[in-house]
């Protein structure tokens, strides 16, 4: 199963370009992801991994203008568009970097990311993905079932530029199916299976994988 994996960057620049009708857009870019580096939350992406993923996304919602991001850490690999505070508008690899390019929205979450940087506050960009990891070398190796549900969530910046910063939630395993990613909690199902005396645990196994179909 795979796991919700978020990954901090802060060196990001703010820019305002002007649009054809005369009113103006801010924008945010900067190196979104990096590859071929053991990060500070100890995972390294191989550039074939998210060259093949940054593809994907190009192709299925960069160019559709869907590639939206939200304000915050969210706790899912979905999109809530309730939630949406900008577009990414590119997404292509400069050597072992991948460069990023997202133009803020006027939307509620996008407002405050606007008044936020009026105010002089500096956040940072959050990538958000689903894979699993393997340990190797003393680090752990992000593999080839890596998908990206974002490039780019807008974040406070909690310490230094060029910081990454851990936002696995071991806790937690997904599954992709045809409605969306499902969540799979093992630990409380083996924890319901464990206190289930013999005569319910039949009944118990039934309604978790009753639950688990019922997500798919």
């Amino acid at each position: 199963m795979a796991k919700l994996i978020i990954e901090e960057v802060l060196d990001i620049q703010y820019i305002t370009e002007a649009n054809k009708d005369g009113t103006k857009s801010r924008y945010l870019t900067g190196i979104f992801m990096q590859s071929e580096k053991k990060n500070k939350n100890g995972r390294m992406y191989p550039f074939n991994v998210l060259n093949k993923e940054v593809e994907r996304y190009n192709r299925d919602y960069v160019t559709k203008n869907r590639a939206f991001g939200e304000l915050g850490h969210p706790s899912t690999p979905s999109i809530n568009l309730d939630r949406v505070s900008h577009m990414i508008t590119h997404l292509s690899a400069d050597g072992k970097n991948f460069i990023g390019k997202a133009k803020i929205l006027d939307t509620p979450n996008g407002k405050i990311v606007q008044n936020l940087l009026d105010g002089g506050a500096s956040l940072g960009v959050s990538t958000r993905g689903v894979g699993s990891l393997r340990e190797q070398n003393g680090y752990q190796l992000v593999q080839d079932d890596f998908h990206l549900a974002t490039a780019a969530d807008i974040v406070s910046d909690p310490s230094a530029p060029d910081a990454w910063v851990s936002a696995i939630m071991e806790s937690q395993e997904w599954v992709l199916t045809n409605g969306g990613w499902a969540e799979v909690d093992y630990e409380k199902a083996k924890k319901q299976l464990q206190e289930a005396n013999r005569r319910d645990i039949e009944e118990v196994a039934l309604r978790l994988f009753s639950n688990f179909m019922s997500k798919l």
